[in-house]
């Protein structure tokens, strides 16, 4: 797919930097200039500024009060015009009038405004805004959100289980205990358009909202190579055989840390199984009907969320413009 780098979080061609994480005297160079700036993120929510036409993921001052109450240093996340970016988790603040049930929404919609900012910024879900950022606000907030939830699930050595510590920048844990070194993780994910001529195979899984269908997608297993897997998690979800796989396209997903692979497979047989353990319904959808569902005109299906990998690839093949 020509466009592939981009679908939502595809990159930005953000500096990383990575000699610099064990630098200590140059971050801290980098730190110390004016435009050094801090991206804070509540519960996984980034910090935005602006309106709905000119949304932002807002930085900060190292300084700022907002990170008084920090649990864990920042991390370095790399450089953007010649000036470092950090993030840092603000969780252990608590807001007045919390809703906590929207916490743990698919989509939670509720926003929350620090006492010590002011103006329009504000803490949002990065679902609810990833398609109205730009591609280096979305990248920067998918890895301070992917290496943030990694830190808060990984306190402690998986070899010995003492409390382990952040270093490299964030970039990894180390145990005083036993010397063990821990690295953020990324599960692999494949996403598949698996068509049967003019007909491709959506799904959906218990908890989605009403309507909603999408590409049918599962985790790569230890020791599968990619096109295995989408033959086994496809046959397993739908009961649906397929053969030919080629790539498509690639989505890091901080929700929470994986990376979709997107792939293209040809159906070999079209009845369909659903395993109930796995999804709720899969069905065949023509070219003409899945256009339907993108014009919101079918009474019965919503296409899958834009920002999505699978609206990227839905939309793209709808437009015949896989490669």
């Amino acid at each position: 797919m020509k466009n592939a780098e981009t679908v939502t979080f595809g990159g930005s061609a953000l500096e990383r930097r990575a000699e610099l994480r064990g630098d200590a005297l140059a971050l801290a160079d980098l730190a110390a200039r004016p435009g050094a700036g801090m991206i804070p993120l509540w519960r996984g929510k980034p910090l935005v500024a602006g309106g709905e036409d000119a949304l932002s993921i807002a930085r900060l001052p190292h300084g700022h009060p907002v990170f008084d109450e920090a649990r864990d240093p920042p991390i370095f996340l790399g450089v953007e015009d010649g000036e470092g970016v950090w993030a840092r988790d603000i969780s252990a603040w608590e807001p007045e009038d919390v809703d906590l049930a929207s916490l743990g929404l698919f989509l939670d919609p509720t926003e929350q405004r620090h006492p010590d900012l002011g103006g329009d910024e504000r803490f949002a879900e990065l679902r609810a805004i990833m398609t109205r950022i730009t591609p280096r606000d979305a990248e920067l907030a998918a890895t301070a959100k992917a290496v943030l939830g990694w830190h808060d699930s990984h306190r402690f050595c998986a070899r010995c289980g003492h409390a382990s510590e952040v270093a490299m920048a964030g970039w990894q844990r180390d145990c005083p205990a036993c010397g063990t070194h821990h690295f953020p993780r990324t599960d692999p994910v494949v996403i598949m358009l698996v068509t049967s001529g003019d007909e491709v195979l959506l799904g959906r899984s218990p908890g989605w909202p009403e309507g909603m269908f999408s590409l049918l997608a599962g985790f790569i297993e230890p020791g599968e190579p990619i096109e295995a897997a989408v033959r086994r998690e496809v046959f397993e979800e739908s009961g649906v055989r397929v053969g030919a796989v080629s790539y498509l396209a690639s989505q890091p997903w901080p929700f929470p840390a994986s990376l979709m692979f997107g792939c293209h497979g040809h159906a070999e047989t079209r009845e369909i199984t659903v395993d109930p353990t796995e999804i709720e319904q899969a069905l065949w959808v023509s070219k003409d009907r899945l256009a339907r569902i993108f014009n919101n005109e079918d009474p019965e299906i919503r296409p899958a969320r834009k920002g999505a990998i699978a609206h990227f690839i839905l939309w793209n093949w709808l437009e015949d413009q896989l490669d």
